[in-house]
């Protein structure tokens, strides 16, 4: 098997430690980078466009619920993305799914189950731990939001992502190398792709999707 370079992205250096461990175990010749926000995740997936897979937690700094996966996917749609949270109800599994990652390991899960779930996705397929059922959602608020959500243009899912993260239109106008004018486009484009009228607005719907996950909600709506 050639060179494989993986990313794990996790704001807990012993998690990183364990999870370099378990990659380490999947094929003699791995390159692992490491990042502990978001925006490194971003360098690190920008600086190793080759990369096969970044495994991507859902709770660290510079990501808001699943606000970060809908940024990634939108930036870098051809790496492959699997989330790795301690949140692994069915709902959270179901809607990152939904949202692009091509898989979902809990942290409780085995270095066994881990490099069975990696060895899946790089071999094309969708991992969810086993014996999980995902059921379907029954909130049709959330269904409707992800459905919206998936009509964003790869730009205007990146302009999301940072507008949950809390950056002006100026921030995003430099993080994204246009002017400022072209993000007050994007951003009108979102705000009527989501139904709301303002960017809080945007960010609250955004943060419903991940309310498990942000432990704004201890169970599933029903």
């Amino acid at each position: 098997m050639a060179q494989l370079t993986f990313i794990i992205a996790d704001d807990h250096p012993l998690f990183r430690g364990a999870m370099r461990q378990a990659l380490s175990g999947i094929d003699a010749s791995i390159d692992i980078m490491e990042a502990g926000d978001l925006e490194g995740a971003r360098k690190q997936a920008a600086a190793n466009p080759d990369a096969d897979l970044i495994l991507l937690d859902l709770t660290m700094p510079g990501v808001s619920g699943l606000s970060g996966l809908i940024a990634f996917r939108a930036e870098f749609s051809s790496l492959p993305v699997v989330v790795v949270s301690a949140s692994d109800d069915p709902p959270t599994m179901r809607r990152a799914l939904e949202l692009g990652a091509s898989g979902f390991i809990s942290k409780s899960a085995s270095i066994e189950e881990i490099r069975e779930g990696v060895r899946t996705v790089l071999d094309g397929g969708v991992w969810t731990p086993p014996g999980v059922d995902l059921g379907s959602e029954h909130d049709q608020e959330i269904a409707g939001l992800i459905a919206r959500i998936q009509t964003l243009t790869p730009q205007q899912g990146r302009v999301l992502g940072m507008l949950a993260e809390g950056l002006l239109n100026k921030q995003i106008a430099y993080e994204l190398s246009v002017s400022e004018a072209t993000i007050k486009a994007h951003v009108s484009a979102v705000l009527q792709k989501l139904g709301v009228d303002s960017r809080t607005q945007a960010v609250i719907q955004l943060s419903k999707i991940g309310a498990e996950v942000l432990g704004q909600n201890e169970s599933p709506s029903a």
